[in-house]
């Protein structure tokens, strides 16, 4: 049975450790790497978009980062309980046409026994912006 560490019940330290390494890992901007903290049927919402399974967010991924480049996140626990999660984050990307962009939301997620997500609920907005204003 596969694992991804920290599992819930989650407190204070294995719930700021479960966003950090989330963090880390879409950073990476690897989407094979990321989809293995998922669970093998996972569901998710992102925006309008609902995608189930491993090679659904695969390829949803993959299809993300050809058109948000030089992508940036930063992600902050907002609060836990059990097996559940909430973030806040942000990220800045540039799309094909050189405009950056700065992505705001918030995300919940739910984790099985085994610390893998089951569930991962986004809802983003993007603001334009001018390279100046780039914080990440």
């Amino acid at each position: 049975m596969e694992t991804r560490p920290p599992i819930p019940p989650f407190n204070l330290e294995t719930a700021l450790q479960k966003v950090q390494l989330a963090e880390d890992a879409w950073n990476t901007q690897d989407p094979l790497r990321i989809s293995l903290a998922y669970s093998v049927n996972s569901e998710w919402r992102n925006r309008d978009t609902f995608i189930n399974g491993r090679a659904e967010i695969v390829k949803f991924l993959t299809k993300k980062w050809s058109k948000e480049l030089n992508y940036r996140l930063k992600k902050e626990l907002w609060a836990f309980h059990e097996n559940r999660i909430a973030v806040r984050f942000e990220y800045e990307y540039q799309n094909v046409q050189s405009q950056w962009f700065r992505a705001y939301g918030n995300e919940n997620w739910e984790f099985d026994t085994n610390g893998l997500m089951t569930r991962r609920y986004a809802s983003i907005n993007d603001l334009p912006i001018h390279e100046s204003e780039r914080r990440l």
